[in-house]
């Protein structure tokens, strides 16, 4: 991506265009390689993308162009995926490591993560450093399903179902008191618990969630696709022939896969790009983005069939009066009753329009 980022640069220079990609540029990203598998449970690919596992473990080698793109991408872009860009700073440190480093470097409350992947490597940093990882503004997380399908088993999304562990042990940072919705131990685990609630000091992770219910409706369709990227593509774009390459792939994956979708209706839908959009423009238009906020969801790490799954209460049940937050309660199996135990995330349910999103991603990278 970077190198095709590089080229296009180049060629917008080229073409008198306005170059973009200036913040990219002022601040250039960091790449640090994290964890080589989950915390719990087996490793998950969404290999039918071909996302290569390998990848990012090789990242200060020189790798083939296979293993970073598809033949296909790499003919279009004209590139070579093996030479080297100035746009990302390669970093030595685990990205655990980063994390709490950057974390540690600033003010309290003023930087946002966010997890477009499992939350491994989240996980890592917070059992490491539980007190440093909770000085994040807010841990923004494109994750899980509440009342949708799952997209892995009927119950589970991917980025949750594969790592549940990280999932459940990063939530529980949001618990009034993390050890009650801590997952437990099976096998032999390197990662310790969280200290208890009075260690930890009185601040608690701000997580805030976007499931498949509320990322799901914000689609990009083919046909939009091929308008925008078509002029490009014949006036020699090597970003808009790459895009062009591997969504053209995607969309004919998405066709296998799915009902419904044929033609220039197939669409994708825009998981990631909800996230990135929320954090950019959450504080200059809070009234645009609706919340469910202190949301006791919890995530399934043991289930045969339901690893991954969020669970909630929806029983009409109402809360303890008397609750010290530590002993097991008669009648209330698992703290679910209580005001203080249970996880208190976040949970987008609305946003600034379904449609929107995907005319104004491809305005902001193509102009």
């Amino acid at each position: 991506m970077f190198n095709v980022i590089d080229k296009e640069t180049q060629w917008r220079k080229d073409q008198g265009l306005p170059e973009g990609f200036d913040t990219m540029r002022k601040y250039k990203p960091i790449v640090a390689v994290g964890a080589k598998g989950p915390l719990g449970g087996q490793t998950m690919m969404a290999d039918y993308y071909r996302f290569p596992s390998e990848t990012w473990s090789h990242l200060f080698d020189a790798p083939p162009p296979a293993a970073l793109l598809s033949s296909t991408a790499v003919s279009a872009a004209h590139i070579n995926p093996a030479s080297h860009t100035n746009l990302f700073t390669p970093s030595n440190r685990h990205s655990s490591h980063e994390i709490l480093r950057i974390l540690e470097e600033n003010p309290v409350g003023t930087i946002t993560l966010i997890a477009i992947g499992p939350l491994t490597n989240f996980a890592i940093a917070a059992a490491e450093d539980p007190k440093t990882f909770m000085k994040a503004k807010s841990v923004v997380v494109m994750g899980g399903t509440i009342d949708e399908p799952g997209n892995i088993t009927p119950v589970g999304e991917f980025n949750c179902i594969a790592d549940a562990t990280a999932a459940a042990r990063v939530y529980a940072l949001t618990s009034p008191n993390p050890t009650s919705t801590m997952p437990p131990i099976v096998g032999q685990s390197s990662l310790p618990s969280f200290p208890k609630k009075d260690e930890l000091g009185d601040r608690r992770l701000n997580v805030i969630m976007f499931p498949l219910d509320v990322t799901t409706p914000h689609t990009l369709r083919r046909d939009e696709v091929e308008a925008k990227l078509k002029p490009l593509i014949e006036k020699g774009s090597p970003l808009a022939e790459w895009v062009g390459a591997f969504l053209s792939a995607t969309f004919q994956k998405t066709e296998l896969l799915y009902h419904g979708h044929g033609g220039g209706s197939t669409s994708m839908a825009l998981h990631d790009i909800v996230c990135i959009w929320y954090a950019l423009t959450s504080s200059t238009r809070p009234q645009a983005w609706e919340m469910k906020r202190g949301e006791d969801i919890r995530v399934e790490t043991q289930g045969q069939w339901t690893r991954g799954m969020c669970v909630v209460d929806r029983r009409d049940m109402k809360m303890l009066d008397k609750d010290d937050g530590e002993s097991q309660i008669p009648g209330d199996t698992g703290g679910w009753l209580s005001k203080l135990r249970g996880n208190r995330v976040n949970r987008c349910v609305g946003t600034p329009g379904a449609r929107v999103l995907a005319p104004l991603l491809l305005d902001r990278i193509f102009g």
